[in-house]
């Protein structure tokens, strides 16, 4: 994955999840980031509706986007992946950028990536950068 993809992945931990089951969904959600893997590790529980969504069609789609009214300074990614209950294995990255969430007991999920596009204006107006995942 390109490095000005990931400096921004880890520069922030806040995404947006988009889910289809019987209706278009989303939420945000705090992520961890697994860079070797290409993951993000979330937490949520398997009551909410986008998680009902993921028990019917676990391919999912978000963005992760810096906050900005200055046109020359947007920079955001849009992914897409498949999203499944995290490993015990990979638990340890989220409760090390979250330590207190360890107290609620989440369920953990991860989101692999698939697919990543980027854009950033800082590179020029309308720059992107995308990624796909070799299967």
């Amino acid at each position: 994955m390109d490095k000005k993809i990931v400096s921004f992945i880890q520069k922030h931990h806040l995404l947006t999840l988009a889910t289809l089951g019987e209706r278009l969904w989303c939420c945000s959600m705090f992520y961890a980031y697994d860079e070797v893997e290409k993951i993000f590790i979330v937490a949520s529980d398997e009551t909410t509706e986008h998680m009902g969504n993921v028990s019917q069609n676990a391919h999912v789609a978000g963005t992760v986007a810096l906050e900005t009214k200055t046109v020359g300074k947007i920079q955001g990614i849009q992914f897409s992946g498949v999203m499944e209950q995290c490993p015990d294995t990979q638990k340890r990255l989220y409760f090390e950028a979250f330590p207190y969430a360890r107290v609620m007991n989440p369920t953990l999920w991860v989101i692999r990536l698939d697919e990543v596009k980027m854009t950033d204006n800082t590179l020029g107006f309308g720059k992107k950068i995308t990624w796909k995942r070799e299967l």
